[in-house]
Formats: structure tokens, C-alpha cells, sequence
């Protein structure tokens, strides 16, 4: 994509600083370094979604080892992670505008990092929740703080390439997650169990919690040679002037002036997640249930599909949307989440009920990529329209309300139809094509509601940075 491609989608100038001068503000970094940056933060969220994503390639053994149901699993994939990732995110979000957001970040990584590891000490279906709650507080201090610094490390011309790269760590996460959770779980599983002192016994999939909680310090030291940027188009830190444009009031005043905006977008995203987060969940349970396929079998072949078909979904995604841009479209991003989003529906409904696993696997393949499509762009959508002040916190209510239904209904969509109208986990096929055959045409008709009043509010950016321009 060129410098030129990736302006498209990037968020309007930012505002001069309080004298009203750009030309006062600090130069930017060097290139080489602000794309270590991003290189940083990206394995940073690489390492986030592992620890996310791990528990759907051990719910089997998790299953019968806990004693619980597939609604509960559910509660441990979605609700139990994301209650306190997206309620925390709002206050960490403000912590992130007005203070320094590396060190935000270290902290939160190295909690989530301990707070995997300590799923492993699980017992019974509560200690797991609780644990869950712990990587969900940890991984709430990364996504706003990281989008906030790249948008400091990067000029107009370039944000929305650093973003996308960024945001390509969900399926580097997910897809590794099950390629190196398939290998861990299939070493640690011809160990057996073992004994450890004070701990007492510990099962395979246990022990995998151990190795991927592990994981995260080599992320940790890489973060420590991330230095904090000089903050862009706002008065300085600590000023009157800056605590007032990153305030509540100045937010909410942001999100009345644009109400059409965000409603639409908060529920196109959200539907669209629903179906991406229970595809995420229940895949490898689906194959595994309905094909007979061994966890370490499912893990890799799902795995590389998120990994090559995701990654390459997120990047098609931002090339989509800024081929629609240079062609005129105010709305571009939202015009391509909802062609996306159209797209996918009989891939998702399909998938489960192929024939046989081979035809499952080709669906799955086109699936992953389609649902991957629009993994950047809500994102990109409020960069482009949101000032800089408040950049964080914006990025942060849309996770505390798109990650809160996508995460924390997706998965337990599927087990709730499964579980109480099924009645069968041999069901879970025609649960996935049932709960996709609703939540992504539903995401699709949101994304076209929200095209005018999208339109409208990126106007309305342009306008106030040529006014800070010509001021």
C-alpha cells in the first residue's frame, strides 16, 4: 500500500499545538525506529490473543476434567474475560491520554501474563472465572494505549498502514495460538499429568497455561525499549488546556455531536463481532465433535488458516477501504466493513454444515479471511473522526461496547442454542450456522445505516482541521 493509499483512511491533520503553530511541534521520529515500535506493540497484541484465544483448543479436556458445560465454557471464553476488559478499558483509556503509555502497557502485559498462568491452577469453574477476569483486567491496558502511541510515531501519510500492522496481531495471536497450543498440548499430553510441590497435581492442559503464561516476558523486555512519544495537535501534558480537551465532558460532547455515527458503527461491528468471536471459540470444538479431529490436528490446520488467510483478511481490509476512498467515498470504511460483511454470510452458514471436512476446511478458509476483513477498520473509522485528545478513550468505549456483546454473547450465542434448544454438544454445527445466519446480515444492514451519518461526521473532522490549519 502506498503512503499515498494509506492517507485514505488516516485520521484529518491534527490540531496545531496552543500557540497554534505545527511548525513548533518535535519532528517526527525516524521511520526505522517508529516501525520497531509498531513491530513491538504488534507482538505485544500477537501475545495478548494467544492468551485469549488458548482456552478454545482446551475445552475438552476442560470440559471433563471441571466437570462444567459448554454455556459455561462459553462464560470462561466470553462474558468472564470480557466484563472486566471493556468496563476497565474506560478508565485505563483515560489514564492513557494524560500519562505515559509504554509504561501502562508493561504493567498491563506482565499482569496478564501471570494472570494465564494462574488458569492453570484452576480447580473448578469459578477459580477459572476468576483467572479469566485477571487476563481480561491485564489485556484492557493495550489496545487504546497502543493506538494512541502510533498515532505520535507516525505522520497522516502513514497512520493507517501502522494501524492495519497493528492490527494484523489478532490473527498473528489466534492463529499461534492454536498452532503452538496444538504442539504444547500434544507434548504435555504424552507427559500425562505430574506433580508440582504446594500446587498438587496438574493436568496437560494445565501445564499449557504454565508455558503460554511464559510466553510473555521476551514481549515484556522488547517493551522496555519503547520510548514514550511526544503527544501531537494538544496542549501539554499536565496543562489545564489538555486536562479539559481529554475530559468526560469534551467525550461526551464528541459522542452527541456524532450520536448517528457511533450508534450505527458500535452496531455494525458489534453483530459482525458476534459471529467473529464465535467462530474464533468453537471451530476447533466443532471439528473436533463433528469430524473427529485430534485438538493438535485442528490447532494446526486452523491455526495456519488464521495466521496466512486472517493476517492477509486485515491488510485486504485497509487496501479495500482506501481503493474505495481515492475513488471519492467519504464513507470508505464502513463501505467496505459492509460489503464484507455481505460477503461472508453463506461462507459462516455453510462452513458447519459441509459434508464432509474437507469441504469444511476450504469454507473455513474463506471464512477466516472475510471475517478477518473488517478487523481494522472500526478502528481506522474513529481515528479518522475522533481529535486526538480524546483518541484513547474513544477507542475504549467502543471496545467497552462492541467487545462486550461481540466477546461476551459470541461465544455463548452458539452454547446457549446448543445447550437449550439442541440439546446436544454433537449439535454445535447447526448452532454456528443458525447464530450466523442472524448476527452477520444484521451486522450488514447496520454498517449501511451508518454510511450517511459517517459521511457527515468525516466532513465535519475535515472542516475543523482546515480551520486549525488556516487558525
Amino acid at each position: 500500500m502506498s503512503d499515498s493509499d494509506s492517507a485514505a483512511t488516516a485520521p484529518p491533520a491534527p490540531p496545531s499545538g496552543p500557540a497554534g503553530n505545527p511548525t513548533r511541534e518535535a519532528p517526527w521520529p525516524k521511520p526505522v525506529y517508529a516501525w520497531y515500535v509498531v513491530g513491538v506493540l504488534m507482538l505485544a497484541y500477537t501475545n495478548s490473543f494467544i492468551d485469549r484465544q488458548i482456552l478454545s483448543l482446551l475445552i475438552e479436556p476442560i470440559r471433563r476434567d471441571l466437570q462444567i458445560t459448554d454455556t459455561q465454557i462459553s462464560l470462561l471464553a466470553g462474558i468472564a474475560f470480557t466484563i472486566f476488559y471493556t468496563v476497565m478499558g474506560v478508565p485505563i483509556a483515560r489514564l492513557a491520554d494524560q500519562r505515559n503509555r509504554r509504561r501502562i502497557i508493561t504493567f498491563g502485559l506482565a499482569f496478564w501474563s501471570v494472570m494465564t498462568a494462574t488458569c492453570g491452577l484452576a480447580r473448578n469453574f469459578w477459580h477459572m472465572f476468576a483467572a479469566r477476569v485477571g487476563v481480561g483486567v491485564g489485556e484492557a491496558t493495550l489496545s487504546p494505549a497502543a493506538m494512541s502511541i502510533i498515532s505520535d510515531y507516525f505522520p497522516v501519510g502513514k497512520l493507517a498502514r501502522a494501524i492495519s500492522i497493528y492490527s494484523m496481531g489478532v490473527y498473528f495471536g489466534a492463529g499461534l495460538a492454536l498452532i503452538i497450543g496444538g504442539l504444547v498440548v500434544q507434548l504435555v499430553s504424552q507427559a500425562g499429568s505430574v506433580t508440582l510441590p504446594v500446587v498438587g497435581e496438574i493436568f496437560p492442559w494445565q501445564m499449557t497455561f504454565f508455558v503460554v503464561g511464559l510466553m510473555g516476558l521476551p514481549v515484556l523486555l522488547l517493551l522496555m525499549t519503547v520510548r514514550e512519544p511526544v503527544r501531537r495537535g494538544v496542549a501539554a501534558s499536565g496543562s489545564a488546556e489538555a486536562a479539559a480537551a481529554s475530559s468526560l465532558p469534551a467525550l461526551k460532547a464528541f459522542i452527541r455531536r456524532n450520536a448517528r455515527t457511533v450508534v450505527f458503527h458500535f452496531a455494525a461491528f458489534s453483530c459482525i463481532g458476534v459471529g467473529i468471536a464465535g467462530f474464533l471459540v468453537w471451530t476447533p470444538t466443532l471439528f473436533i465433535r463433528t469430524w473427529g479431529f485430534e485438538a493438535s490436528q485442528i490447532g494446526f490446520i486452523y491455526g495456519f488458516i488464521l495466521f496466512i488467510g486472517g493476517t492477509s483478511g486485515v491488510y485486504a481490509g485497509g487496501y479495500v477501504a482506501d481503493w474505495l476512498q481515492n475513488r471519492g467515498h467519504d464513507d470508505a470504511i464502513l463501505r467496505a466493513a459492509f460489503y464484507c460483511s455481505v460477503a461472508v454470510v453463506p461462507f459462516a452458514v455453510l462452513t458447519p454444515l459441509a459434508p464432509n471436512p474437507s469441504l469444511a476446511i476450504a469454507g473455513l478458509a474463506v471464512t477466516a479471511f472475510l471475517l478477518a476483513f473488517p478487523q481494522g477498520l472500526p478502528a481506522a473509522a474513529l481515528q479518522v473522526i475522533t481529535p486526538n485528545a480524546l483518541r484513547a478513550q474513544m477507542t475504549a468505549v467502543y471496545f467497552l461496547v462492541g467487545n462486550l456483546i461481540a466477546n461476551g454473547f459470541g461465544p455463548t450465542l452458539y452454547a446457549l442454542v446448543t445447550d437449550y434448544v439442541f440439546k446436544d454438544p454433537a449439535m454445535l454445527r447447526y448452532s454456528m450456522a443458525w447464530g450466523s445466519g442472524i448476527v452477520l446480515p444484521l451486522g450488514a444492514l447496520f454498517a449501511w445505516l451508518a454510511l450517511k451519518p459517517y459521511r457527515a461526521s468525516v466532513i465535519a473532522a475535515r472542516k475543523t482541521a482546515a480551520e486549525y490549519a488556516s487558525g
